[in-house]
């Protein structure tokens, strides 16, 4: 059962809570006492905004020696774990020139390939670098596009331009990392502290800046607080823009129909989610609008450069293609990917449907699991089964297993797997785990195998929780069971 900070009735606090918290503040004199005065500057959000911070330009500072290394091999960057995808993009695709990324131009076309991204990271890629030409003095494109691209690798202007770019998105990834925490805090309001798992992941100071996902986590935290706020309009809305950025957002809509369904006795909750699925849709389109309306054989891009793609890095199927020497196809893993999804959505439907009912719907013991429980659920099921998981897909999890299972003995397990198998993605693309006698890198399919593993662990206590409430640390205690109003 949580317990609440004695003299602080506005929010639980961390070191009364959550047994690992509470045994690490014996080193600084214990948990918070009853009387224990309150800094009113200080408070719980601001400290968690600090600490994003921290751990964000500690992000900064481990990506820095592939930004500002010159000379240095592909394998010296696998080596020091610090590759990132924003500048070897920057020339390749046209961001050097200012191109738009959707351009059918011949000669846009004939020298650049096409963003192979979603409509919503194409335009934020497109606007960072035309932000970062205009502070490094705005130079003659028409002169930089009468050169032959390859030219353009050793321009110093164009160099200086790649780590202005990096760093320009840097800054706003940072920006969206404080308004994810500011997000999250504010979703269960007795509960800040839930959101410092968030602030001091060790996977979000590790892939923060590998790519633009950032953009997709902001509104999935965005979504989040939104439906704790009875907003399904809004709350459709982001989560329009979330897929507009990414495909995975979209699931979120799942974990919805879960919640009203089972709510369903109670007026309006049926046409929440029409009203949240209908603003998806509608937010999805405007979103892709520009993209579609002003090329539409490249916005299609994305969407064959996924379909085309075979078994990649991290997933089970790579593992399994490399261990069995099966030599799967595309074709046969985009089938079965799906087909292996939609089973483990009906399960979490399943799950979603039955979890928690100790009395008639409504009534007080009757608890509905939450939306970040049912989300967490869903996304890591599409991730498992994918044929592409690549390090910063783990920040598609971060702010669902954040307020899914709040509780750092978990979010350690969790975060620890994904923390080795960064560690072994890298070696493995740098060669180092190769054997000496030649063959696949066994010890990288040890990383895949221990980071699925985790991710089912966190996965288990969750499903635990929906099941028996009592060990859910966000529900209020109530008869018999711990349960919430809240099945937000």
């Amino acid at each position: 059962m949580a317990q609440r900070e004695a003299g602080a009735a506005d929010h639980v606090h961390a070191t009364l809570d959550d047994p690992v918290v509470g045994a690490l503040s014996e080193s600084v004199g214990g948990p918070v006492g009853e009387h224990a005065g309150r800094a009113r500057w200080w408070t719980p959000v601001r400290v968690l905004l600090l600490l994003t911070a921290v751990t964000f330009v500690l992000g900064m500072v481990q990506k820095a020696p592939c930004s500002v290394v010159e000379g240095k091999d592909q394998n010296w960057v696998y080596s020091h774990m610090c590759y990132t995808d924003l500048r070897p993009l920057y020339v390749p695709r046209g961001l050097a020139e200012a191109a738009w990324p959707y351009s059918g131009e011949e000669e846009t076309r004939g020298r650049y390939e096409v963003m192979e991204y979603p409509a919503g990271i194409a335009y934020w890629a497109w606007g960072t670098a035309v932000l970062t030409q205009w502070l490094t003095g705005s130079p003659d494109l028409s002169a930089r596009g009468d050169l032959p691209v390859s030219e353009l690798y050793g321009d110093p202007d164009v160099d200086r331009e790649q780590t202005v770019f990096l760093l320009v998105n840097a800054v706003g990834f940072a920006a969206l990392a404080l308004l994810s925490v500011w997000l999250l805090a504010r979703t269960h309001p007795r509960r800040p502290w839930d959101a410092a798992a968030f602030a001091l992941s060790p996977a979000l100071l590790l892939t923060g800046l590998i790519n633009w996902d950032l953009l997709a986590v902001v509104l999935v935290a965005a979504a989040l607080w939104a439906w704790s706020r009875d907003r399904p309009l809004l709350t459709g809305v982001l989560i329009g823009l979330g897929t507009a950025v990414k495909l995975y957002p979209l699931f979120l809509l799942g974990g919805l129909l879960v919640i009203c369904l089972r709510r369903r006795h109670e007026r309006g909750q049926m046409l929440a989610f029409a009203t949240a699925a209908a603003a998806a849709l509608v937010a999805w389109l405007i979103a892709n609008g520009p993209g579609y309306l002003t090329g539409a054989a490249q916005w299609k891009v994305f969407w064959s450069f996924n379909a085309d793609r075979a078994a990649d890095l991290g997933s089970l199927w790579m593992l399994i293609d490399q261990a069995g020497n099966v030599g799967f196809s595309a074709e046969t893993i985009n089938t079965w990917s799906w087909i292996l999804f939609g089973a483990w959505c009906a399960v979490v439907l399943a799950l979603g449907l039955t979890a928690g009912r100790h009395g008639a719907p409504g009534s007080a013991t009757d608890v509905v699991p939450r939306l970040a429980q049912l989300g967490y659920l869903i996304v890591v099921g599409f991730l498992i089964v994918n044929k592409v998981y690549s390090p910063q897909y783990v920040l598609w999890l971060l702010p669902l297993a954040v307020l899914a299972r709040p509780r750092w003995r978990d979010q350690l397990v969790w975060q620890a797997g994904e923390v080795f198998y960064f560690c072994t993605v890298w070696w493995y693309l740098g060669g180092y785990l190769a054997p000496a006698g030649g063959g696949d890198a066994g010890f990288y399919w040890v990383g895949i195998a221990v980071r699925v593993a985790c991710e089912l662990y966190l996965a288990a206590v969750i499903v635990r929780d929906m099941y028996a409430p009592a060990h859910d640390p966000v529900r209020e205690p109530v008869p018999d069971v711990e349960a919430s109003p809240l099945s937000r």
